[in-house]
């Protein structure tokens, strides 16, 4: 029985699930700004902030804990000295979803994450 579990699964298995966010976020600290479903931009999102507020200090292990989640090394960099010191002074909220309409083909609400 899936009682108390609040998961979103996605229709997905843990290691599908886990590469697409590892893919989602790489693109967007790459291209700071992408078009997907509100409903992985709604999990992407504090999985990114936590990796953001992390990227505010330059250290050895803060790169290596980027570098689990991130998939290449040009945007483990630009977390470290691009977007970190950009929100040196934030405490929070670094990230913002605008919901669009519906996907023409499947229905699907489609949404853009970006950064603030």
């Amino acid at each position: 029985m899936r009682h108390q579990r609040t998961k979103k699964t996605l229709g997905r298995n843990y290691k599908q699930r886990k590469s697409l966010f590892k893919n989602l976020a790489t693109s967007l600290v790459l291209y700071e700004k992408i078009k997907t479903t509100e409903a992985k931009a709604g999990i992407l999102k504090p999985k990114l902030e936590k990796m953001i507020t992390r990227s505010k200090t330059s250290s050895l292990h803060n790169r290596r804990e980027l570098a689990k989640f991130l998939t290449t090394k040009g945007a483990v960099d630009k977390m470290l000295e691009v977007i970190g010191p950009k929100y040196k002074s934030r405490k929070g909220g670094y990230l913002r979803i605008i919901k669009l309409g519906e996907r023409k083909g499947d229905g699907a609400k489609m949404a853009i994450i970006e950064f603030v």
